[in-house]
């Protein structure tokens, strides 16, 4: 609290002088201040005169280097002194030379010399021949040198240069000086000059500022510094440093001073001081009243404007003199309003308690910006938009500098609201509050929106729109984790006729910052999700090999919850075969998926090897093993906790379907008729279990039956039993005449939930067969001279085939394998010819004697005969059978026996009855 006005009384100047500091009068004082200040000046003035005396000897020094070096350059480069210095006696020619040119350039030498430093020239001839003083290793190497030295005149300042000769070589050296005490004896003449020069100055100086002192000290009356700081200090600290209003009236009704504070109560104007109390306007006819009065008033209540005013009044002289009177004022306006605010802070409390348990419930970006616009209506704002940068939507971070932001939220207290609709893209131009919140990452506030022209030029229509909707005021708020703005929050205020204010604004910010945090961990979690499904989708086969043998459609739906390890492939194998791969690996994740593509490869790698089913179970069981293994001794604890794999290899020739699984599912086998059986197979353990061989069943198929593939995720649901999904599944496949695309979509409509709990992989394989026409085979006997008869037969079977263009190279192939076949396997010996989308030579034996290629030397008889075979064909290699081996090779077609439609002529080809498979029969994801 102030004093009250009855303590306050004048200053006068001599009790001010009385309790000066340490005793002293203001004229000492002042006599101190002006020693002060003349020293100050001659201190100034003194250091120009040194800075001038340093300038101008260092001017002295630096023009006699200058000279010097222009004087011996300029001698170094006349004309005939390469000559004179060829000549049998230099010093001769150039003594009266260098004196004379020293004499016209006013220096004290000029010297010639040789490379060694042996003077032709000086000013004192017994110098002559005798070494330089001087540096002149510089100059050799043809570079101009200036040093002080101590030389045969005295202290003296030098310049070295060389004397080249056309070729760019040194061979002379000349140096021209000045003797140290004639340069500075140059700077002392200019001394005068400037001690005259700087005593004026001083002079100028001290006549000034005594003038200054003696004006400033009538005006000041006599005060000194100290006075007039403590003066100045208490009218601060009573007028500006209080939170009260305080006016001093005089007798005569005008008002003699006002704070900044009175001002702001009483709503005056910037200069009110000198005007009488009755002119000013705008001020409460009660208080002038009182003001006027010079009556003593103690907390009196008035009101000014919409303020409550309290004021306390006395006269300035307390013994009831007609000096004026000086009064307090304070507002207590803020007493009145101090419950309601009270009640204010506790709703926002409130709201901000319900935003930390109703924000961020899901990991959903989308689902979190609408828990935003449903907790702040109709608490904190009338109406919510939350506009998001597109790459948030999709788990990635904003990029670029656009301002296009998509409407992912809106809420509000009526439904018929004039906003943009959720899902539109807006383009917010620069001057909108969501442009400018989004660029600089800081809060706008809009307290009309009918005068905003920022925000009225973003659509005028649709803006004109929302205000005659009666929305009148906007926060828009940046939604802002770890410094990366993801979008705009925006909250409009309609019903409630007060504008936003900054407190909103506070409120505000809490709200979207609680919602930026769960925004960007579900955009963080979107991200991942979507990393970890296209690792996934990048492990499983993007397009399905060309083949003839199956026509196939398929489908891979990842589950809801996060990727898992379901995959399936198909595999062309030499003979015109196809294996069909299907398996699942147990759990979700990124672990899960990078075993399933771990497993995936390595079905590919064994498969290149030509192994039978279960084998090639046996393989992969094995490789299990390791991986749990490995992943044990490194203490990771991410083995495979378990995984299912069908493996079948289906023959066109013999319409033979191998089939082998560990622990997988039976497939569903849906004959042309649409009856469904699900074969008896013998199930093998899953992969990892170990410790039991897998068996091999051979089904035999009709041409135009449907392999059906699938995982676990497509029978197995939590709210029907396995029993009913196979039944379900047979339901939805008992159909006759669909083809495997129609089929695929068939099932999965009849089987799979909206939100799937697991993967599922569908593959469904419609069988074909290579017709007798397309194949030729016959035995060969065990003797070399039949080799000549498979040629006449190879011949006779292509000219039948009209591939008589590949005759040699089929004849070459197939006598050097039946050849080998008879030399080094056993018999029976067979050879097979089928046309497919290649030509396929095969020659199988008794033998499993593996050939091997290799380069023959120059010296050997045989060992080329491979190396030819991999020369003409475009692949071959050797499978094993249980009667021994076959070894194939295959040609590609020439273009003349392809169909029209670009494609090889196989066994679409043999079935004129089957339509071209559709471009869409591959499965999309």
């Amino acid at each position: 609290m102030v004093e009250q006005p009855d303590r306050v009384r004048p200053v006068s100047k001599r009790s001010l002088v009385a309790k000066s500091p340490l005793g002293k009068s203001p004229r000492s004082v002042a006599g101190q201040v002006f020693v002060l200040q003349v020293a100050v000046v001659v201190l100034l003035v003194l250091g120009a005169i040194l800075a001038l005396v340093l300038e101008s000897r260092r001017a002295s020094d630096t023009e006699a280097r200058n000279r010097s070096v222009a004087v011996a350059q300029t001698f170094a480069h006349s004309p005939g002194l390469l000559d004179t210095l060829k000549s049998p006696s230099p010093t001769t020619t150039l003594q009266p030379l260098t004196e004379a040119a020293r004499q016209e350039a006013g220096v004290d030498f000029i010297v010639v010399m040789d490379t060694h430093g042996t003077r032709y020239t000086h000013p004192l001839p017994d110098r002559i021949g005798q070494q330089f003083v001087g540096t002149i290793g510089p100059s050799l190497a043809g570079q101009v040198y200036t040093e002080s030295v101590h030389g045969p005149l005295g202290h003296e300042v030098q310049a070295v240069v060389p004397v080249k000769a056309p070729d760019g070589s040194v061979v002379a050296l000349v140096s021209a000086g000045l003797k140290v005490k004639n340069v500075t004896s140059a700077g002392n003449r200019q001394l005068p000059v400037i001690l005259v020069t700087g005593a004026a100055a001083l002079a100028v100086a001290t006549t000034g500022t005594a003038l200054i002192a003696r004006r400033l000290k009538r005006q000041t009356r006599g005060l000194g510094p100290t006075e007039m700081t403590r003066m100045y200090e208490h009218h601060n600290a009573v007028l500006h440093a209080v939170r009260e209003g305080v006016v001093i009236v005089g007798q005569d009704g005008r008002l003699l001073l006002a704070n900044d504070e009175a001002k702001e109560l009483l709503d005056l104007p910037a200069d009110p001081e000198g005007r009488h109390l009755a002119e000013l306007p705008d001020l409460d006819p009660d208080t002038v009243e009182l003001l006027l009065s010079g009556r003593t008033a103690t907390d009196e209540v008035h009101r000014a404007g919409g303020r409550l005013l309290v004021v306390n009044q006395r006269p300035t002289d307390r013994h009831g003199g007609a000096m004026g009177t000086v009064a307090t004022i304070r507002d207590s306006t803020e007493l009145l309003a101090l419950a309601g605010k009270a009640e204010v802070a506790g709703n926002r409390l409130a709201l901000l308690y319900e935003a930390g348990t109703g924000i961020g419930t899901s990991l959903d970006v989308v689902r979190t910006a609408e828990e935003l616009a449903q907790i702040a209506v109709p608490g904190f704002a009338d109406f919510v938009t939350v506009d998001l940068s597109d790459p948030v939507l999709h788990g990635d971070e904003p990029t670029g500098t656009g301002l296009n932001l998509r409407r992912v939220a809106v809420n509000g207290i009526r439904e018929d609201h004039p906003f943009y609709p959720r899902g539109r893209l807006i383009d917010f131009v620069p001057s909108t509050p969501q442009a400018q919140g989004f660029g600089n990452g800081r809060s706008q506030v809009v307290p009309d929106l009918s005068v905003a022209h920022g925000w009225l030029a973003q659509d005028p229509e649709w803006t004109r729109r929302i205000v005659d909707y009666g929305v009148h005021s906007l926060i828009t708020i940046p939604v802002t984790a770890r410094g990366i703005i993801l979008g705009v929050a925006a909250f409009w205020r309609s019903q409630k006729p007060e504008p936003f204010d900054d407190g909103d604004r506070s409120v505000g910010e809490e709200l979207v910052a609680r919602a930026a945090v769960s925004i960007d961990n579900a955009r963080r979690y979107t991200r991942e999700h979507a990393m970890a499904v296209t690792l996934q989708r990048s492990l499983l086969p993007r397009a399905l090999p060309e083949q003839s043998a199956l026509d196939v459609a398929h489908r891979y739906l990842p589950a809801q919850s996060g990727v898992s390890g379901d995959w399936f492939d198909v595999i062309p194998l030499p003979g015109s075969r196809v294996a069909l791969v299907v398996g699942d690996v147990v759990g979700h994740g990124l672990h899960a998926a990078a075993t399933m593509g771990r497993l995936r490869t390595a079905v590919h790698n064994f498969s290149a090897l030509d192994l039978p089913p279960d084998e090639l179970l046996g393989h992969l069981d094995e490789l299990v093993n390791r991986i749990d293994q490995e992943e044990s001794d490194t203490g990771s604890g991410t083995g495979v906790t378990g995984a299912t794999c069908l493996y079948a290899i289906y023959d066109p020739v013999s319409r033979l379907c191998t089939i082998a699984t560990a622990g997988h599912p039976a497939p569903a086998l849906v004959s042309p008729d649409g009856s469904v059986v699900f074969p008896e197979l013998p199930i093998g353990p899953p992969l990892g279990a170990g410790g039991m061989p897998f068996e091999t069943a051979q089904v035999h198929l009709e041409e135009g039956t449907q392999i059906v593939l699938y995982t676990d995720g497509l029978i197995e649901e939590r709210t029907r039993d396995f029993d009913v999904g196979m039944e379900l599944l047979r339901d939805a496949l008992s159909h006759s005449g669909r083809q495997p695309e129609e089929n695929c979509r068939a099932v999965l409509e009849a089987l799979l939930p909206d939100r799937p709990q697991d993967d599922v992989a569908l593959l469904i394989a419609e069988t074909r067969v290579l017709g007798s026409d397309r194949v030729a085979e016959r035995e060969v006997p065990s003797d070399p001279a039949a080799v000549a008869d498979v040629r006449a037969w190879i011949t006779a079977t292509l000219d039948a085939w009209d591939l008589t263009d590949l005759t040699f190279a089929t004849e070459l192939v197939l006598s050097e394998l039946v050849t080998n076949a008879i030399r080094y396997g056993s018999a029976p010996v067979r050879v097979r010819l089928l046309r497919d989308r290649s030509l396929i030579c095969e020659v199988a034996d008794g033998s499993s004697t593996s050939p091997h290629l290799k380069y023959a030397a120059t010296t050997d008889e045989g060992g080329r005969g491979l190396f030819l075979v991999a020369q003409l064909t475009e692949h071959w290699g050797t499978r094993y059978t249980p009667q021994g081996k076959i070894i194939w090779a295959e040609q590609p077609l020439p273009a003349s026996a392809r169909n029209p439609a670009g494609t090889e002529d196989g066994l679409a080809a043999a079935r004129p009855e089957a339509s071209p498979r559709p471009a869409d029969r591959v499965a999309s994801w």
